[in-house]
């Protein structure tokens, strides 16, 4: 007994039996190109030919850090880029930013990244412009500047712990920045450096919090890259000479919204502005911090208060 759909009729294979299997193909013959053949390159078919190859051109120049020459070949390929391509329009726009950062022009390199924000709609762009803009200000010695911009990327990115680990080194490099000519600036100094050191260790532990998270999951150099900045976390640590009691605290305070399952829900990379809830820096982690650490040291100055009466 047969059962049904088990046996095939040979005329079913017949065709492909009797194909021929050696079938002629078009000839093709890959289109050749000297090295750097887009520097001489002068007879373009159209507008899109003449755009590639003057961002060939400036990206070249670019890479050879001829950083004028390069602006002046961005600037020819900027209005050739179709409206619809934004991607190519924010990529030459970058490239004459970090020019113009190069050529120590931060306040042309400013009005650019302004314009790129404006015209940003997801968070990788706004993640690339606060970059481009960190490293502006950084060039020019603006720490200050610089700090706000790390300060929103962690914004952006609350998981992402080498952010943190460059604001912690920004208000380190604050710290030494600091110094004072009368005893009223001597006094404010304080203050600042107090609140500054406070910031730098949160970062630390921020940071060498999500290490220790992501480490799990990490092997071969990049697990010794990890390795080595939690070394470098705890030699910048001790220096700070912050009380233990005050690490512990800090440590509660920033790892409290580090779980797999927030960090996943969180994770805002790619998500449109339009429906982005960014926190402030200052209210999600620092106030807190302060009240935290307010709290703690007026219960030890009212438990020294009652051992005096007592």
């Amino acid at each position: 007994m047969e059962i049904f759909g088990s046996t095939f009729d040979d005329s079913v294979f017949e065709e492909s039996r009797n194909r021929d299997l050696f079938t002629d193909l078009p000839a093709y013959t890959p289109k050749t190109c000297e090295p750097e053949w887009f520097c001489h390159y002068e007879k373009f078919e159209d507008e899109l030919d003449e755009q590639k190859t003057m961002k060939f051109r400036a990206d070249l120049k670019y890479r050879k850090k001829q950083y004028q020459e390069a602006i002046d070949d961005y600037t020819v390929c900027l209005p050739l880029v179709p409206n619809n391509n934004l991607s190519m329009k924010r990529d030459v726009l970058e490239g004459m930013a970090r020019c113009y950062r190069h050529l120590g022009k931060s306040g042309q390199a400013l009005e650019i990244c302004e314009k790129l924000r404006n015209e940003a709609t997801n968070t990788c762009h706004l993640t690339c412009v606060l970059q481009l803009e960190q490293s502006i200000h950084e060039g020019c010695g603006d720490v200050m500047s610089s700090i706000s911009s790390l300060k929103q990327l962690c914004s952006v990115h609350p998981f992402n712990p080498w952010y943190w680990l460059n604001l912690a080194t920004s208000y380190q490099s604050l710290l030494e920045k600091n110094t004072s000519q009368t005893p009223q600036a001597f006094i404010q100094q304080q203050q600042e450096e107090k609140e500054a050191r406070l910031k730098a260790c949160m970062c630390f532990i921020r940071t060498r919090l999500l290490i220790e998270i992501l480490k799990i999951q990490q092997f071969s150099f990049i697990l010794e890259r990890s390795m080595k900045t939690l070394q470098a976390i705890e030699a910048s640590l001790q220096e700070m000479q912050l009380k233990e009691e005050t690490l512990r605290l800090i440590s509660k305070v920033m790892a409290e919204d580090l779980n797999p399952e927030k960090m996943r829900e969180e994770n805002q990379d790619g998500e449109g502005l339009s429906s982005l809830t960014i926190k402030d820096f200052e209210e999600r982690w620092w106030n807190k911090l302060h009240a935290c650490l307010l709290m703690k040291e007026n219960t030890v100055v009212s438990s020294d208060k009652e051992l005096e009466t007592g």
